[in-house]
């Protein structure tokens, strides 16, 4: 049966108790030799990209992904979540993809601190491919950002709130520039991301709670570092997953708008955005949709038990009149085998920065002229 949702006063002197335990008990626990374990991940990668010719003359390139570990350990109700990822030089580098510690009220209520996931839409993920949906591009699917968040996850109701002081900052000058080297997407530049709130409301129906109805918003500062004065921005979002037998169908829709406040001259129209090591340009207001389905296929063929086929779809609406949209599809099937998960996708773009065109600036002012380019992809991964 599940508990009663905990009383306004409860949840305060619960509240208070948790952050001690994290920041004071956590600590002494870590002497008392909790549980641990340790997982990860071996990835490799295969692609042919229509806009390479060099690459089409070769035939494709495939070479190293990724190699991550990941980190759990818990004591009592106090536990620690961690993963970290290496990637190419090219790509990064080293990366903390997520790093939290938490506490569990009860079986529905618990608080995380860290670099941990924002609220934010579908979670985990918007997508069911491996280069997800546009929306990880704009730093709205798998965000991980610094901060405080507590998640209440009833049989019909979910709800979050959190706080986050920054995106992830690896830099901690007075006037320095956020690094690009990170996994998830966030505002880099001259412009830092500060003091975000968050909060995201599900309301689970159907048979074993198959349907997810919820609505999301952030709002958040941009400090500048030369006006040394900070702008804002916001999100809001409508979202509606359901799992039916072997059926997955993701839906969303959400608007956003980013108001810096540059210095005198530079435009604000678009932002830089960062991750993998490379800055781009994204357009500061626009509408974003998605739409993504999949559905799951029992096999036996040797090794392999299942594969799930899918194909995802993301449109970008940009505000500005003389800016031009941006398009996202993947289709593709993901086999499983055992421990090893291979993602097998065609992933096509139009005016999207991984996707040809112009890397700087296609999710920003874009190209009127630019044409459909695409890129036969396939990612190899042991997990363990």
């Amino acid at each position: 049966m599940q508990k009663q949702p905990i009383s306004k006063g409860v949840f305060t002197w619960k509240f208070c108790l948790a952050i001690f335990c994290i920041f004071l008990v956590a600590p002494l626990t870590a002497q008392e030799e909790p549980e641990v374990s340790v997982g990860g991940a071996l990835r490799y990668n295969y692609n042919l990209s229509s806009w390479k010719d060099g690459q089409k003359n070769r035939g494709g390139d495939f070479g190293y992904d990724i190699f991550r570990v990941n980190f759990n350990a818990k004591y009592k109700e106090v536990y620690l979540n961690a993963e970290y990822r290496l990637y190419s030089d090219a790509f990064g580098g080293g990366v903390m993809k997520q790093g939290w510690m938490g506490y569990k009220f009860n079986d529905i209520d618990e608080i995380q601190i860290g670099l941990t996931q924002v609220p934010f839409g579908i979670q985990q993920y918007n997508s069911h491919n491996w280069f997800f949906n546009l929306t990880y591009y704009m730093g709205l699917e798998d965000d991980h950002d610094m901060g405080i968040k507590y998640i209440h996850a009833g049989e019909k109701y979910e709800y979050h709130f959190a706080f986050f002081k920054n995106s992830e900052e690896l830099r901690f000058g007075s006037d320095t520039e956020s690094s690009t080297s990170r996994y998830s997407y966030d505002v880099v530049g001259r412009n830092k991301e500060i003091n975000q709130f968050n909060g995201k409301f599900v309301y689970k129906f159907g048979d074993k709670a198959a349907n997810r109805l919820g609505v999301s918003a952030q709002y958040g500062g941009l400090y500048n570092l030369d006006t040394q004065e900070t702008g804002n921005h916001y999100g809001l979002a409508a979202h509606y997953e359901i799992t039916q037998n072997r059926w997955n169908l993701k839906a969303q829709a959400l608007t956003a708008s980013h108001n810096p406040i540059n210095a005198e001259g530079e435009s604000r129209e678009a932002l830089s955005f960062g991750a993998y090591g490379a800055p781009y340009e994204v357009a500061a207001d626009f509408n974003l949709y998605s739409l993504a389905i999949s559905r799951n296929i029992p096999v036996n063929l040797g090794p392999v038990s299942n594969l799930e086929f899918y194909n995802d779809f993301g449109y970008m609406q940009k505000h500005k009149s003389n800016f031009t949209d941006s398009y996202m599809n993947v289709t593709g099937v993901l086999v499983t085998a055992g421990h090893v998960y291979t993602y097998i996708d065609y992933a096509a773009g139009y005016n999207h920065s991984w996707l040809g065109g112009n890397f700087v600036d296609d999710f920003a002012v874009g190209n009127p002229d630019a044409k459909w380019e695409a890129r036969f992809n396939i990612n190899i991964g042991y997990y363990f």
